[in-house]
């Protein structure tokens, strides 16, 4: 067993010699200087690529808190100002885009409706308009470009007569909740 010691001995330091030159060949395969100068540039001109496309498509998203403030702010304003929170501010809007144009309303019916959008209500308008040709187109375009938002959504010859028309008017519009 004398014999056996020394042999031994031998033996476990050429394993663990072993093990770690085998470690080694390992971790050399696996660093960066395993691979070639070619391999190492392509990787880093790939990712200096995949870097600027990040940073390309990172640009538009800074100061994104600011624009979401600042669109939350024009929505508000946008909703405070097109949208009456009354029936009387449609009535009176209505009614002052008529006068300024020389047209008369015999007639108007208001129908609320749901609105899919919250804190909304839709009105649906039916009208009965009275004036000549030229001032009911005038009316009609006026509407359209109101400060308050109506939409024309059809329009019926009821009578003709000597450049004077009568009109049947379907308009819509929307009222803000007060909440809104």
């Amino acid at each position: 067993m004398a014999n056996l010691r020394p042999a031994r001995k031998r033996f476990t330091t050429v394993a663990i010699v072993l093990v770690v030159l085998g470690v080694a060949a390992a971790g050399f395969l696996l660093s960066p200087l395993g691979r070639s100068r070619s391999a190492r540039e392509t990787e880093y001109a790939e990712a200096r690529r995949e870097l600027q496309t990040k940073m390309r498509d990172a640009v538009p998203l800074r100061g994104m808190d600011k624009k979401l403030e600042l669109a939350r702010q024009e929505i508000a304003a946008f909703y405070r100002d097109r949208f009456p929170a009354q029936y009387s501010a449609v009535s009176s809007e209505l009614g002052k885009v008529a006068s300024q144009n020389g047209v008369r309303i015999s007639q108007i019916a208001y129908e609320p409706k749901a609105a899919e959008v919250p804190n909304m209500q839709q009105v649906v308008i039916n009208a009965t308009l009275d004036g000549d040709y030229l001032q009911v187109v005038k009316f009609i375009n006026a509407l359209e470009r109101d400060r308050m938002f109506f939409i024309v959504d059809s329009l019926t010859l009821a009578q003709e007569q000597g450049g004077m028309v009568r009109l049947q008017v379907r308009l819509e519009t929307y009222l803000r909740s007060e909440a809104a």
